[in-house]
């Protein structure tokens, strides 16, 4: 653009949102923007990932994320929450730990880049600290149905959940050793949901 004088000068690409821009379909504006964030840190890992790209994957001014989320470490645990909360209401104890269990594995399977997040969170401990009430949560979750009978009374709660959240994202974190093992690709939905089968079945032969 053209000053008073004509000659031209460069637009400043960190200006602020427009009205109009934050009027525009906000919830639709931030699902984008969500999404582009969990592609991008699922690929490089919270520390490598940078708003501008998630700006650019989602196709939106970088200062939305500052307005909508307070910057990369508010988007970071915006993710966390609502993966939380999802996995929250898949543990309802009205179904059986199996099929809680196949659940955890298919939406791993259908959301690789949450799966990569995870992954990369556990292996690198670069990214913020989030709220771990979540996994209280599903550790009296594992011992209400310990006390129901529904799990050997002499398995260690803390322990068996580690123990299945790693198995049931295993066809992501172990995709290679998967591959070798039966020569079948794990990233496919027919391998998820036999995975998932089979998983299941070792879970029943807890009780």
């Amino acid at each position: 653009m053209k000053n008073a004088v004509g000659y031209r000068v460069a637009v400043d690409q960190r200006r602020s949102p427009s009205a109009s821009e934050r009027k525009r379909d906000p919830e639709r504006t931030r699902a984008r923007i969500l999404e582009a964030a969990a592609a991008e840190f699922g690929a490089k890992g919270y520390a490598a990932t940078r708003t501008t790209d998630i700006a650019a994957r989602a196709g939106v001014n970088k200062q939305l994320i500052s307005y909508y989320f307070g910057g990369k470490e508010g988007l970071y645990k915006e993710l966390a929450t609502a993966w939380h909360a999802e996995g929250t209401a898949m543990a309802s104890a009205e179904q059986p730990l199996e099929d809680v269990v196949k659940a955890f594995v298919m939406t791993t399977a259908h959301n690789r880049d949450q799966g990569r997040l995870w992954a990369w969170a556990n292996l690198s401990g670069e990214t913020p600290p989030v709220d771990a009430e979540f996994l209280r949560g599903q550790v009296e979750f594992l011992r209400a149905r310990q006390q129901a009978g529904e799990i050997a009374a002499d398995l260690d709660p803390n322990m068996l959940l580690l123990a299945l959240m790693a198995a049931a994202a295993a066809p992501l974190t172990l995709e290679q050793t998967a591959r070798q093992l039966g020569g079948e690709d794990p990233s496919t939905p027919e391998f998820a949901e036999r995975y998932a089968e089979q998983l299941a079945l070792l879970v029943r032969h807890l009780r």
